[in-house]
C-alpha cells in the first residue's frame, strides 16, 4: 500500500506537465484589412502573392484556381503543400498575380510566394517550410541556345570520311 501511495504523487506532476507542453501557441492572425505579401518564382514565371485571412480560398489573377488549372488536380494539391505543412489549411485567403510561364512553373511560383508570405505572417513556420523545402528556389531553367549548334547542346553528326 505504501507503494501505490508512492507511485501516485510522482504520477501527477508528470500528467500536468504533459498537459503544459500540448497548450497549442496561438494561430498566425493577421488583422483585419491587411495582407502579408511576397514575391514567388519558378523558371520564368513570377508570382506577386498576398495571404490574407480567410477560408482557404485560392485566387489566381482573378479567377478560383480550380478554373485556372482547368481543375489539374496535382496542381491544386501542390498550391496547398506549405498550408499542409504548416498544419493551416482553412485559415488564410490567397490572391496571386502570375505572369509568364506555363502552368507548372507558374504554380511553382505561387508555391514559394505562399510559404514566404506564411513565414512573415508567422517566424515559427520557418523551420517547418524548411524542413519540407518550401523556402528555397528552385533555380532550374532552360539553358540558352548556343551559336554554330543545333540547340543548347545539340550539335551536327561528325562524319570521319
Amino acid at each position: 500500500m505504501s507503494q501505490d501511495e508512492a507511485t501516485k504523487p510522482a504520477a501527477q506532476p508528470e500528467a500536468e506537465a504533459k498537459t503544459d507542453t500540448k497548450t497549442a501557441k496561438p494561430k498566425a492572425k493577421i488583422p483585419a484589412g491587411r495582407y502579408h505579401y511576397a514575391l514567388g518564382r519558378r523558371k520564368t514565371a513570377t508570382a506577386r502573392v498576398r495571404l490574407l485571412n480567410g477560408s482557404g480560398a485560392i485566387q489566381i489573377n482573378g479567377q478560383p484556381a480550380a478554373d485556372y488549372l482547368a481543375g489539374s488536380q496535382p496542381l491544386l494539391a501542390e498550391l496547398n503543400q506549405p498550408f499542409e505543412a504548416v498544419g493551416a489549411t482553412k485559415e488564410f485567403d490567397v490572391s496571386a498575380k502570375v505572369s509568364g510561364g506555363g502552368q507548372h512553373g507558374q504554380v511553382g511560383a505561387i508555391k514559394l510566394g505562399i510559404a514566404r508570405s506564411l513565414v512573415i505572417a508567422d517566424p515559427d513556420y520557418k523551420d517547418t517550410l524548411r524542413r519540407h523545402d518550401l523556402l528555397g528556389r528552385d533555380p532550374r531553367a532552360k539553358e540558352r541556345k548556343k551559336f554554330g549548334l543545333r540547340g543548347a547542346r545539340k550539335q551536327r553528326q561528325f562524319t570521319k570520311r
